[in-house]
């Protein structure tokens, strides 16, 4: 009988120990991912150039090149250097809650280095939108200039406000072109193409025979956009 407790005590031992020993290691495993986790990740940070006194802007080529009008001309600040961080673990965090508004902020965006510029304002008839400032169908882009890129006369007026619109229109001269671009498109007369049908959600080739073959081929375009410079001139 005692042979018999003894072997029931050290069985029990031996059930305890297996089944406590995983559970005893278990808990410095648990403590040992958490600390892995949230170990701290330095951000990495890049600085990019800005370059906003480029004189130019593009508009639609369905424009009215006639409706361009000048409207004002401003002294903003501009940055010339945008900083982009990088959190590895908020970003993380982000993408595992699938947050879409947060990860606009992935990376985070800060101007920086802002300098002094003259911002000049013109408006064009365009097809409206809901961000129109100028009423309906009308649209309106800047051009930035450095204050030693202007006249001294302009500047100074522009500091009195003594002048008109018309007369600040006279100090900018405008100029329109319109680039060609290379776009690469399907060359239909090396190409055979079988027609289409929609079965089951899957489009496929509406005949089982017709083997699809394309070729592409590059061609130059007029842009779908129109260049338009400013410059400064000096008063007539």
């Amino acid at each position: 009988m005692f042979r018999d407790a003894a072997r029931l005590v050290t069985l029990g031992a031996v059930l305890c120990g297996g089944l406590l020993g995983p559970l005893l290691r278990a808990e410095p495993l648990k403590k040992q991912t958490s600390v892995v986790n949230n170990s701290p990740v330095s951000p990495s940070v890049q600085v990019e150039d800005l370059h906003p006194f480029t004189r130019l802007a593009y508009i639609p080529a369905d424009t009215d090149m006639r409706t361009i009008r000048f409207e004002k001309v401003n002294t903003v600040k501009v940055p010339t250097k945008i900083t982009y961080t990088t959190d590895t673990n908020y970003c993380a965090e982000l993408a595992f809650l699938r947050d879409p508004g947060g990860s606009m902020e992935c990376p985070r965006r800060r101007a920086g280095s802002l300098t002094t510029a003259y911002e000049v304002t013109y408006s064009y008839r365009g097809q409206p939108l809901a961000s129109d400032e100028y009423g309906i169908g009308y649209l309106v882009f800047q051009v930035y200039f450095r204050p030693d890129e202007l006249v001294s006369t302009l500047r100074s007026v522009l500091a009195s406000r003594k002048l008109s619109r018309a007369e600040k229109a006279s100090y900018f001269k405008v100029t329109t072109s319109r680039e060609h671009v290379q776009q690469v498109v399907i060359d239909e007369g090396q190409s055979t193409l079988c027609d289409k049908m929609l079965v089951d959600g899957v489009w496929s080739n509406a005949s089982p025979n017709c083997q699809e073959r394309i070729k592409y081929m590059v061609i130059t375009t007029p842009s779908d956009y129109i260049a338009v410079r400013v410059d400064p001139v000096p008063a007539p």
